[in-house]
């Protein structure tokens, strides 16, 4: 967080609301949900540990004066067939080597993937089957901070709106994760009709990342790897 002197009000970061339209996409949009994934080359599209493919949820481009991701491509996939609570495994209070795969005690590895990619310059042949195709307009607005507190709602950029309280993580690698994207409790993706029901969702027709905490999506700033990112949960 960006302040202006020391005992000052932390500074406003730039930071844009997320709004979801309501005309399906028929064609690839970098800014959408569900839709055509935009991957660097020599990325495939993500697979839970169950084999399945996960479903893309959203990917965005974030606006370039976005502190530290500004310019990447961002892509947030969850297996329609799995959802959990994300729970961080840590040594010497660091997220483990490749933690966006590491197994749990519950579960072989992980059933979601968070992206940022510099290069994702052309969409996959085929779109994302399962969420509904829309697109995204991202909004600018003034997210003034409350303390340590952001505005709530579903951004990028900005300053987390934490539901509990402020949450730090660690990379592997080193570098102290930062703030990327906000998606908040209850968030519902909906879903083409006849799929198999998402366990413990909100709906029948409709799909939530992890359990429909609000999710707060933390990032490498030192891109140690397009995957290292960590989704943290709270209600």
């Amino acid at each position: 967080m960006i302040e202006d002197d020391v005992g000052k009000v932390p500074a406003a970061l730039p930071a844009y609301m997320i709004e979801v339209g309501t005309e399906p996409l028929d064609r690839p949009a970098r800014n959408s949900v569900g839709g055509w994934p935009f991957l660097d080359d020599g990325q495939e599209w993500p697979r839970c540990f169950c084999g399945e493919r996960m479903a893309l949820f959203f990917q965005l481009d974030v606006p370039a004066d976005v502190e530290a991701f500004g310019g990447d491509h961002l892509l947030v996939f969850h297996c329609g067939a799995h959802n959990e609570a994300s729970d961080p495994v840590t040594a010497d209070g660091r997220l483990v080597p490749r933690y966006w795969a590491a197994p749990r005690p519950s579960y072989r590895g992980t059933f979601w993937r968070v992206l940022l990619q510099r290069d994702a310059a052309r969409p996959t042949t085929e779109p994302e089957p399962a969420v509904r195709a829309l697109p995204l307009t991202l909004r600018p607005f003034v997210d003034t901070p409350d303390g340590e507190w952001g505005a709530q709602g579903f951004k990028v950029g900005g300053t987390p709106s934490w539901a509990q309280f402020p949450e730090h993580h660690r990379c592997a690698c080193g570098a102290e994760l930062l703030f990327v994207c906000q998606v908040p409790e209850g968030w519902e993706f909906d879903v083409r009709p006849g799929l198999p029901e998402q366990p413990d969702t909100l709906g029948s027709d409709s799909y939530v990342l992890f359990l429909a905490n609000e999710v707060y999506l933390l990032a490498c700033p030192a891109r140690c790897d397009p995957a290292a990112a960590w989704p943290v949960n709270q209600n």
